[in-house]
């Protein structure tokens, strides 16, 4: 595809906006420092934190746009893709990033604790706004982990250092994500948790190879509710259907294969799909794009 910025290093994104490159797993990015750059939609390999006191506008976060305030934290994850296309201005930010590979935590006990950050969701379309005193903390953290970066080489203390303080970092995120969480309508919002979290067990289980895409009817009873009022909930949490809901993430799923590198026929076999012309005529129906009109855009 053109205009996509493949971040599958962290250092793929500091070459991009020209930043010192300081390990060969974590990137650490003070934004203030640079010259001014071009925008980019990044299609990620990493995992990444984008904590900056203004972003651009109209950032676009896998098929929707981010919901995004000043002094606030955008959280990115492996085959998302996120950002604002290249228009040929240049921007100058303030703020920090922090990139770091899933290879970092391979074996580590963080690793198997990833899941429970779901601020790292599709599902969660809105940023982590920071209290004043939260930005302090933070971003004294993110100075402190570069600190450990330029004055030590890399070795398995020094890993295991910059996990710590991802650790912490992550951890901070979460406080903030459950206090937004507690202000936002939690009937709803947990039944959309918990239908999404439902969506990526059934296709990372391979069901789809199997049993075909979810059907509504599917998910509501796996969750315990008539197919009548999951629909009305979904409906009312979110404005759509429950079947436009699946369509999506769906959707979703076939840019990320799309972009690594699989074909239109692979992609659709992949997510279950019985013929590749019904791929193509739900992601045209999605996006307003054939898959192949998408790919050459």
């Amino acid at each position: 595809m053109k205009n996509i910025l493949k971040v599958d290093n962290p250092n793929d994104y500091a070459r991009f906006v020209d930043a010192p490159e300081l390990h060969p797993l974590v990137s650490v990015i003070h934004y203030d420092e640079l010259a001014p750059f071009r925008h980019s939609l990044n299609n990620y390999g990493v995992y990444g934190l984008f904590i900056q006191r203004q972003f651009p506008k109209s950032l676009s976060y896998g098929m929707k746009t981010m919901q995004v305030t000043d002094a606030s934290i955008i959280a990115v994850a492996p085959g998302q893709l996120g950002g604002l296309e290249d228009n040929g201005e240049r921007i100058s930010l303030s703020g920090w990033v922090v990139l770091w590979s899933p290879e970092l935590l391979h074996g580590s006990e963080l690793e198997h604790h990833m899941d429970r950050y779901q601020f790292f969701s599709y599902f969660f379309t809105d940023s982590l706004r920071m209290e004043p005193a939260e930005w302090l903390s933070i971003t004294r953290l993110v100075e402190q982990m570069r600190q450990e970066l330029t004055e030590h080489d890399d070795s398995p203390m020094l890993r295991s250092i910059l996990m710590g303080y991802l650790r912490l970092l992550l951890e901070y995120c979460n406080r903030i994500y459950q206090r937004q969480l507690s202000q936002e309508d939690l009937a709803g919002n947990d039944l959309l948790k918990r239908f999404h979290g439902l969506l990526q067990r059934y296709f990372s289980e391979g069901r789809q190879l199997s049993q075909g895409l979810p059907t509504v009817a599917y998910c509501a009873s796996e969750l315990a509710y008539s197919p009548r009022y999951f629909g009305d909930v979904v409906r009312k949490a979110t404005g759509g259907t429950a079947i436009g809901y699946i369509h999506t993430y769906v959707i979703n799923q076939a840019k990320s294969l799309l972009m690594h590198g699989h074909n239109i026929s692979e992609t659709s076999h992949l997510l279950g799909f019985d013929y590749p012309h019904h791929f193509t005529r739900l992601f045209k129906k999605v996006t307003g794009l054939t898959p192949s009109e998408y790919l050459g855009k």
